[in-house]
């Protein structure tokens, strides 16, 4: 019987913030801190009331260390898109918002809506996505860093800034190491990186970066990698209105990478460059063009996992 099938599952609704979190049980609101301490006290409360599955909202990594200690102790959770939360809440006349209101909504979302609970991260995964993202956030000082040195005039300040971008740029250096090392510990995530690469216009940063931050790639339809990575075009009709199509949501960071990927595929890829060619002569925006070779390189990299036979052409 599958999680959503028991009638026995109790939803608890998890607020969480940078020092503590509010938690909705059946019977009261209760709180306690954001820390591996108090994440023990609520997995062993957690544990005297039986089926339980956690709900909490992703909250830009404020519930990273709390939702691995679930997943270790087995606990199951969903974190789901804020935005999410608050249209449910909205839809629910609940127009105020509190951390104890917050907690009430979540175990609510989770009691009417039954979500699926996340998968188990694979060991290493949420260590891959955390040094990934540490250097995202390191390419990101480094462009910061050049855009601030255009507005000094001061040799002094000139020189502290460009003595700032070389230490980055080591820092960077010696990640890329840490990065290279870990993907060469792991066969399968290894292998999985070179078939990504085989693809023309994905390079070695656009691969990892899709594999670490998207982990579902391979085990999802098309239609799913496309919307988890933001790029799949959304209707706005209604009645005889036919509206136009817009991408929303994702996740950002894999879309980046894909936009650079899909500008190097659409002069290099001969597939994807004469089908970019074809939007753009039945009178495509070159934005939407791009966009539609986004969509297509999400769905080829997505195949190319799900299936290890599947063949490369062009």
């Amino acid at each position: 019987m599958n999680l959503q099938e028991s009638e026995s599952v109790i939803y608890i609704g998890v607020d969480v913030a940078k020092a503590d979190l509010a938690i909705q049980f059946p019977d009261q609101l209760w709180s306690t801190d954001n820390t591996a301490k108090g994440h023990a006290v609520l997995i062993e409360r957690l544990r005297t009331l039986g089926t339980v599955h956690v709900i909490c909202e992703a909250t830009g990594g404020y519930e990273r260390a709390l939702v691995c200690a679930l997943h270790q102790a087995g606990i199951a959770l969903s974190v789901i898109n804020p935005r999410q939360v608050r249209d449910f809440a909205r839809a629910c006349g609940r127009l105020a918002k509190t951390d104890a209101i917050d907690a009430r909504v979540l175990a609510d979302y989770g009691t009417k809506l039954e979500p699926k609970a996340d998968a188990v991260p694979a060991d290493g995964e949420d260590e891959f996505a955390e040094m990934v993202r540490a250097r995202q956030d390191l390419v990101a000082m480094i462009s910061e860093e050049i855009g601030r040195r255009e507005h000094l005039r001061m040799p002094a300040l000139l020189k502290l800034s460009a003595a700032r971008q070389r230490q980055l740029e080591t820092q960077l250096k010696k990640l890329d190491g840490v990065i290279d090392d870990h993907v060469a510990a792991d066969a399968a995530l290894a292998a999985k990186a070179e078939r990504l690469q085989g693809v023309c216009g994905v390079g070695r940063v656009s691969a990892l970066t899709v594999l670490a931050l998207m982990p579902e790639l391979g085990r999802i339809t098309d239609n799913q990698a496309s919307a988890l990575a933001g790029v799949a075009p959304l209707n706005h009709d209604s009645g005889q209105y036919r509206g136009q199509r817009h991408i929303a949501g994702g996740r950002a960071a894999v879309r980046r990478v894909l936009y650079m990927a899909a500008l190097t595929a659409c002069r290099r890829n001969p597939i994807l460059t004469a089908f970019y060619k074809r939007l753009r002569d039945n009178g495509k925006p070159a934005k939407v063009a791009l966009t539609a070779v986004m969509r297509k390189l999400i769905i080829l990299l997505n195949r190319l996992l799900k299936n290890p036979h599947f063949i490369l052409a062009g």
